[in-house]
């Protein structure tokens, strides 16, 4: 007897679960995939075993103007194990802003945590050391982790450097607990590491970096208590070409900056020094001369550079796209001239509130300098994000 011809409909509802698998992955809008699991029981388990990423309301890297209304979501132990439990194939996991979250909550990451590529945990005040240790015993595939605020100390870093080796990009952004100490077992142990940020970490000098892999590109260290053993220690990777040192706490670094262009940043390509107020041409001078390939130069605020700074980025940075000299109380009309007559490739100047040039000055500049757009605008962060990095190898 022959079999009845099914509809469409009936026909999908057959289909083995690989073949639905690949329908959902093509699927491209979000509400189109969460209506998929609402079909039925069978559609929603091949849901929840292909979502690959997941975070909350609370979380800070959701972006959009709908997120800022949205109330904050107290994740406990119970919810991150039923959704470790329903979703166990995810790569991508925030938690960021579940500041009620214990260590205890991390248990579930040993059990279900092998695939997290990406762990974002920023604001997790409850966090310590013990919960990063159940991280590095779960998620031995991360290469992303941000622990922006969190309380931890040296003993988390020495965890994740055992159980971690593939991490490629660390957040430590004011960790203030965590010193060199910790950076240098990071630093040997992980040797992928191709971005790190220790923004604000005050009780680090920089030297836990001597000896880093060349895998290192990307420093943000903006207003640490850095010395020049540890300027020294941060360059000696020789792969850096995205330095932030902004706001150096040591007034005492003045001509020690040219550790820099000492040969171990030659591939430099942004560099910022905004609020190195004592920062001294000598150091300029070998900067310029040392870092040839720099397109993004951040030098707001940096009072202490003179004509013969000024006239050596002028002479040496032929690469030199965007260069920032707001507030600069030593940059004067021969400075200026020397700027405008060399960085040949110089597009964007940000320049304002600079007393000592003059309006002739600037007009000239104008003048001669079609090419090169003047913004009065004062930029606060440069360079590429932390996670995202795009540099041409």
């Amino acid at each position: 007897m022959e079999e009845p011809l099914m509809d469409g409909a009936t026909s999908i509802m057959h289909l083995p679960d690989d073949c639905l698998s690949f329908i959902f992955n093509y699927l491209d809008c979000r509400s189109d995939r969460e209506s998929f699991g609402l079909t039925c029981h069978r559609w929603l388990n091949i849901q929840n075993l292909n979502r690959r990423s997941l975070q909350f309301p609370c979380s800070f890297s959701i972006i959009g103007p709908s997120s800022l209304s949205q109330s904050s979501i107290d994740i406990n132990s119970f919810h991150l194990y039923k959704i470790l439990t329903r979703f166990q194939h995810l790569e991508y996991l925030s938690l960021s802003g579940c500041i009620e979250l214990p260590d205890s909550g991390l248990t579930y990451l040993k059990y279900y945590g092998s695939r997290l590529q990406t762990l974002c945990l920023d604001c997790c005040f409850g966090i310590t050391d013990y919960g990063l240790s159940l991280v590095g015993i779960g998620c031995p595939s991360l290469t992303v982790i941000s622990l922006y605020r969190c309380n931890i100390t040296d003993a988390a870093l020495e965890a994740l450097a055992s159980t971690c080796l593939a991490l490629k990009h660390v957040n430590l952004a004011y960790c203030p607990r965590i010193s060199d100490s910790g950076l240098r077992a990071l630093s040997q142990g992980c040797r992928q590491l191709s971005a790190i940020k220790i923004s604000n970490c005050r009780a680090v000098s920089g030297v836990g970096f001597r000896g880093c892999s060349s895998t290192l590109v990307y420093l943000d260290a903006e207003f640490c208590n850095l010395e020049l053993e540890g300027i020294m220690g941060i360059v000696s990777g020789g792969g850096l070409k995205f330095l932030n040192i902004a706001g150096l706490s040591s007034l005492s670094l003045k001509d020690e900056l040219a550790a820099i262009g000492n040969g171990f940043a030659a591939g430099l390509k942004i560099l910022s020094l905004r609020m190195c107020r004592t920062v001294s041409d000598a150091s300029i001078v070998a900067i310029a001369k040392g870092c040839p390939l720099l397109t993004e130069w951040n030098l707001a605020l940096c009072h202490e550079v003179r004509f013969s700074g000024w006239a050596s980025i002028g002479l040496n940075c032929h690469n030199l796209e965007k260069l920032h000299v707001n507030r600069c109380r030593n940059l004067c009309d021969r400075g200026l001239q020397a700027l405008r007559d060399g960085c040949e490739r110089l597009s964007v100047l940000y320049m304002n509130r600079n007393s000592r040039i003059s309006d002739i000055a600037v007009e000239l500049f104008k003048l001669y300098r079609g090419d090169v757009e003047i913004k009065g605008e004062e930029v606060m962060s440069i360079g590429p994000h932390w996670d995202r990095l795009d540099y041409d190898e």
